[in-house]
C-alpha cells in the first residue's frame, strides 16, 4: 500500500538498522522456520542497494545509525575480534553514502558494533580494535541479552544465557565501555526489563539505550498476552526511566517477536492501523522518558514483517501528531543526533 508522506520535511535520524547477506546462513536454520526466519527470509540481502532503496522512500532521513547483527564477521580472525569485519564492512558503506554521489543522506553515519563482553576486561583490545576499524563512526557496543525460558519465543538464532546482564564477567567487560566513552544498546525481552533496571542503577554514569521499547511479547507462550502483561511492562518502563542515563528506542513493535501485527511478512499495514496497534507502548515510553530521551526507530528490515519503511514512518508520525515542534525534533533526530554523536548531521535543519 503507497501512501502519501506525512511532514515530507521533518528531519530523521533512523537510528537502528541493519546490513546483511543472510543467503548462505538461512539453508541452516531448522525447519519449520520460526516467525522471525520467516520475516528476515524476504530480506535475505539487505545491504546498501536495498537500504537506498528504503531511505528514498519519500520521508527526510538525513542520516542513519548501523546497528550490529552478526553479519560479515572476519573469518580469519581470532574469535574475540572476528566483529570487526563487520564494523569494517558498514564503514565502507558509510564511506560509499559520505561521497555524495548516492544523495543527501549519510547512511551508517554512526555505528554499533558486537564485543563480547563476557570477556571481562580483556574485551578492552577488542573495543580498541572496533574503534580504530570506524574512526570517527565507532559510537558503541550491543551485546544482546535477549532470552526467554521458552524457546519457541526467540528461536535458533538467538543464543543469550540466562541471566547475561546480571553476570559478574558481563560487567567487568561493561566498565571498559565507560573508560571510552561508548555507549551501550541493550536488546532484552519484556520480562527481562529487570535486569536493565539493576545494570542501569550499578553504572549510573554509562549511557544505555533500551531498543524496541523492550519488547512486549505476543509470540509462542505469550500470544494473546499482551493486555495482561501491559501493566507489567508499564512499570519496569516507568522504573527504567528513573534512571537518568536510560534512553529508549521506540519501534521494534512490528518484528515478529512483539506481534503488532500479528500477521506477516510484509504485511503491509496501513500507518493508520499501526498507528493505533502501538498507541499505548509509544505513548507510555514518551511519557515515561520524555522526548530528550526517547527516539523514533525504524529496525529495518526486520520490522517489514508488519511494516513498510514508508508507512512505518507515517504512523510515528501520526502519534506524534500532538507533540511541539521542539519535542518532534528530539523525538525524530534530535535525541538520537546528541546521543550517538550525529549532531552535526542536524546544522541548519
Amino acid at each position: 500500500m503507497t501512501e502519501t508522506i506525512l511532514e515530507p520535511d521533518l528531519p530523521i535520524i533512523d537510528p537502528h538498522h541493519h546490513l546483511w547477506d543472510l543467503r548462505p546462513m538461512l539453508p541452516a536454520y531448522p525447519q519449520p522456520h520460526h516467525p522471525f526466519i520467516a520475516a528476515i527470509a524476504g530480506a535475505t540481502h539487505y545491504t546498501f542497494d536495498q537500504l537506498q532503496t528504503d531511505l528514498a522512500s519519500g520521508h527526510n532521513i538525513v542520516g542513519t545509525v548501523f546497528m550490529e547483527c552478526g553479519a560479515f564477521y572476519d573469518a580469519g580472525r581470532d574469535e574475540a575480534l572476528k566483529p570487526v569485519g563487520e564494523v569494517e564492512y558498514v564503514n565502507g558503506v558509510a564511506a560509499q553514502g559520505a561521497s555524495g554521489l548516492y544523495g543527501a543522506t549519510r547512511p551508517c553515519a554512526g555505528i554499533v558494533g558486537h564485543a563480547n563482553l563476557l570477556l571481562g576486561s580483556e574485551v578492552g583490545k577488542v573495543l580498541d580494535a572496533l574503534t580504530a576499524a570506524a574512526p570517527g563512526r565507532f559510537r558503541g557496543i550491543r551485546h544482546s541479552a535477549a532470552w526467554d525460558a521458552d524457546p519457541e519465543v526467540l528461536g535458533p538464532p538467538f543464543h543469550a544465557p540466562e541471566g547475561l546482564l546480571r553476570d559478574p564477567a558481563f560487567r567487568k567487560g561493561f566498565a571498559e565501555l565507560g573508560k571510552r566513552g561508548l555507549t551501550f544498546d541493550a536488546w532484552v525481552l519484556e520480562p527481562q526489563l529487570p535486569d536493565v533496571i539493576d545494570l542501569a542503577r550499578a553504572f549510573p554514569d554509562q549511557p544505555i539505550i533500551l531498543d524496541h521499547c523492550g519488547t512486549p511479547l505476543n509470540i509462542a507462550s505469550y500470544r494473546g498476552t499482551l493486555p495482561d502483561r501491559f501493566d507489567i511492562w508499564r512499570d519496569n518502563i516507568r522504573t527504567l526511566a528513573e534512571c537518568e542515563n536510560v534512553s529508549v528506542k521506540i519501534g521494534g513493535l512490528a518484528m515478529a517477536f512483539c506481534g503488532m501485527p500479528e500477521d506477516g511478512p510484509a504485511a503491509g499495514h496501513s500507518s493508520e492501523s499501526l498507528a493505533a496497534l502501538w498507541k499505548p507502548h509509544v505513548e507510555t515510553c514518551i511519557e515515561a522518558f520524555g522526548a530528550d530521551r526517547a527516539m523514533f526507530e525504524s529496525n529495518y528490515p526486520v520490522d517489514r514483517w508488519g511494516a513498510t519503511y514508508a508507512n512505518l514512518w507515517n504512523a510515528f508520525k501520526r502519534l506524534s501528531a500532538v507533540a511541539s515542534a521542539d519535542e518532534k525534533h528530539a523525538l525524530f533526530a534530535g535525541t538520537a543526533g546528541r546521543i550517538y554523536g550525529l549532531e552535526h548531521l542536524l546544522e541548519g535543519r
